[in-house]
């Protein structure tokens, strides 16, 4: 293998600029890997601070987390991965706080901790080359394509999300939002036997909806709750998932539900917050449950590894057409924060 000294890798320096930094790779330790990533998705969170949406962050940030790659190089104690194995990655962890050790890992410091160096915060997910710990990569199918591997966290928090519902099988489900969450919800609760409707208003996010075999309405010419209610027998939905920060979105949602013991996923968050739009009355006498999700523990990354590594829900009509190298990383965040676009990937390597 030819030695790697330098990394290269995308960066938001302010509002509306990713630049291309350059700094030295770090060593590999007896717990570590070094992956030559081959891809990283833009997400929701990216892009939105590239927007200047999300200023509290701070810059300069070497972000990115959808990303996956290919094992070159492995220290001495890793002994369940292989060099040229397919791996997407998960997030960081000790594994020894009082968290770790309770199964709830998102909630470990290390995870949003800044890389070695110091200067940069974020992930690097937009490297070419980056060492990460063993633990916060996880290995998966060579059918998928590098794009949609790198989905791996973002259906690790919607299966999140889904246990927390209690989902049963041939319950109704309605989905709010056909955007990239919107779709990996309804294919999850689908592949775990739900019957799901989907509500959208853009055109073209209704399009694929329908194109995956999804019931769909679009509230911009119908009654989305009387449409729900035809779905349902007049009974209203068992779970409503809301996709979208928005607060029409929920208030409908809560119209959509059943009279009694509905469950409302609250699955979105956007800025400024919006507001749930029901009382704790309406909670109260309909013994409505309302369920917050965020972010994803090892169990989910495993479980959203199976999902894609068998091809239980297909990701790749969430990916954009366009291709972009890590040299054209500002027009790539400028494509990915268009409204209506599903996920932009960045290619790490042209080779």
């Amino acid at each position: 293998m030819e030695e790697i000294k330098n990394i290269r890798f995308g960066c938001l320096v302010k509002k509306g600029r990713a630049e291309v930094h350059e700094m030295p790779l770090a060593e590999v330790s007896d717990n570590e890997v070094l992956i030559k990533q081959l891809a990283c998705n833009i997400c929701t969170a990216d892009y939105t601070q590239w927007l200047g949406l999300r200023e509290h962050n701070g810059y300069p940030v070497s972000g990115g987390h959808e990303a996956s790659g290919i094992v070159i190089k492995k220290g001495r104690d890793v002994v369940d991965l292989e060099i040229g194995d397919f791996v997407a990655i998960a997030n960081n962890y000790c594994g020894s706080c009082e968290f770790c050790r309770s199964g709830r890992e998102s909630e470990c410091k290390v995870r949003a901790s800044y890389d070695e160096h110091g200067k940069y915060k974020g992930r690097m997910g937009f490297a070419d080359y980056f060492v990460r710990p063993v633990t916060s990569v996880i290995k998966m199918n060579k059918d998928l394509t590098p794009g949609e591997a790198a989905f791996l966290e973002p259906v690790a928090t919607v299966i999140k999300g889904i246990n927390k519902l209690r989902l049963k099988p041939f319950e109704k489900v309605v989905v709010i939002g056909a955007g990239t969450m919107g779709m990996i919800n309804a294919m999850t609760v689908r592949a775990y036997g739900g019957e799901v409707i989907v509500s959208e208003m853009m055109e073209n996010k209704l399009e694929t909806a329908k194109k995956a075999g999804f019931r769909t309405v679009d509230p911009t010419k119908d009654d989305a709750v009387k449409k729900v209610m035809e779905f349902t027998d007049n009974k209203g939905a068992d779970c409503v998932i809301v996709a979208v920060g928005n607060t029409n979105a929920n208030i409908q949602a809560s119209k959509m539900l059943k009279k009694m013991d509905g469950r409302l996923l609250v699955f979105a968050a956007n800025y400024p917050p919006p507001q749930l739009g029901i009382t704790a009355n309406d909670i109260h006498y309909r013994r409505m449950e309302i369920i917050g999700t965020y972010l994803a523990d090892l169990k989910e990354f495993l479980e959203a590894s199976k999902l894609l590594n068998t091809h239980k829900i297909d990701v790749k009509p969430l990916i954009e057409k366009n291709k972009y190298y890590l040299e054209d990383i500002n027009e790539a965040f400028k494509e990915a924060s268009t409204p209506g676009k599903y996920r932009v990937s960045v290619l790490l390597h042209k080779d």
